[in-house]
């Protein structure tokens, strides 16, 4: 009797090592490296976890099974705390496991569940780009959807409620094929950076622009944005536990933190510094540059802060004017949702990307912009600027 306790708890304790290891390897230098990591979390290392777990179960059964059921003098007190422990860490350690297999879309994509969201719904990709390989494309117009994760299908369990696939639908796949170079996070710069880099140059430019764009110009002037930092209002001795355990963290991620208010003072002194609009204005140029050089169909589709749709208004006229100015077609998706109900604007409580239906609406909306502007070719002054 007295081996079979030792040896449960031998074994019990280099199952709590390598637990240790599976969780908190990152804090002595060691981690899991796989494709996407980061964004996508993985089936594999959440199933050594559950095995694991199990594996820490059985001992912990033997355990209580030789040390209090089968001792003839079991301690009593330890007893009745191990009768009432023993069962709770149990049931809490299976709601933990069952937690690695739910899914939940989240607006910066940095919980556990939407890591989990993102390999279960982000695939299929191509390099960096949810997109699938373009094979057949002689001879066709090339499209390009340029933007962050607004074209990327941020919280769209299927790429093709994407409002550039609604589009590629309306337009048909014999006369035009339809590339997607959205990527989540990324600002004006990035994206005239990413299509300079994909080597190929489209017949027709669709740039999405959402107003927190402008966030990295404003940052090359000092200003930043008050955020709210993940965690940062749990006690510091529990905060790792809520950032490794997939139930604490899914929990804490269903109620609200940090507020709007902080962003609506920073987007309006961001938009409203003629040093930092300009600078932005500029960035944005490149784009009517290089539509005009390639005599390429340019067109621009306006995101709004979907909680606000009248702020949004406000922040982005001189973005709005500049485009104006270049004769550039834009379409304000604003007004697209204005009839909707809040929760029907986005794709989740947590999430507030645009919904299927919104994206629905963009995509058709952007076809008709299409068809009204079928020579939108800038010949106006590239250079003109809103004030």
């Amino acid at each position: 009797m007295q081996s079979k306790l030792v040896s449960s708890a031998v074994r019990l304790l280099l199952l709590v090592f390598l637990a240790f290891i599976l969780f908190y390897g990152d804090h002595v230098g060691v981690s899991f490296d796989f494709p996407h990591k980061g964004l996508f979390d993985n089936i594999y290392v959440r199933l050594a976890k559950c095995c694991l777990f199990l594996l820490l179960i059985i001992e912990l059964l033997r355990l209580y099974y030789y040390g209090i059921i089968k001792n003839p003098n079991p301690p009593k007190l330890i007893g009745n705390i191990a009768t009432l422990l023993v069962p709770l860490f149990i049931l809490l350690v299976v709601i933990e496991m069952t937690f690695m297999f739910i899914s939940q879309s989240q607006e910066g994509g940095i919980t556990l569940a939407s890591k989990i969201w993102f390999e279960r719904y982000w695939p299929p990709m191509t390099g960096d780009y949810r997109d699938v390989p373009k094979t057949d494309t002689l001879g066709k117009k090339k499209i390009f959807l340029v933007g962050d994760s607004f074209t990327a299908g941020h919280g769209l369990k299927s790429a093709d409620e994407r409002y550039g696939n609604v589009l590629s639908e309306k337009l048909g796949t014999k006369e035009f094929v339809t590339y997607n170079l959205g990527i989540s996070g990324s600002d004006t710069r990035d994206e005239y950076a990413r299509l300079l880099k994909f080597g190929k140059t489209p017949d027709v430019l669709v740039l999405q622009y959402f107003p927190n764009d402008i966030e990295k110009v404003a940052r090359d002037h000092g200003l930043v944005p008050v955020g709210f930092t993940p965690y940062s209002d749990l006690p510091r001795a529990v905060q790792s536990l809520f950032i490794k355990s997939y139930l604490l963290n899914y929990l804490y991620w269903q109620f609200p933190h940090g507020n709007f208010a902080p962003f609506d003072v920073y987007a309006r002194k961001a938009y409203g510094t003629p040093a930092i609009i300009n600078d932005h204005l500029s960035d944005l140029n490149q784009f009517v540059v290089y539509a005009k050089e390639h005599n390429i169909r340019f067109y621009v589709v306006m995101f709004p802060f979907s909680h606000n749709i009248e702020k949004t208004a406000e922040y982005v006229k001189p973005v709005v004017k500049f485009f104006q100015a270049n004769n550039v077609p834009m379409l304000d998706v604003g007004k697209l949702m204005t009839d909707l109900e809040p929760k029907d604007r986005v794709v989740g409580r947590n999430d507030g990307h645009a919904s299927a239906l919104v994206n629905k609406r963009v995509g058709e909306g952007l076809f008709q912009l299409m068809q009204s502007n079928p020579d939108a070719t800038q010949t106006a002054s590239v250079n003109k600027q809103a004030n």
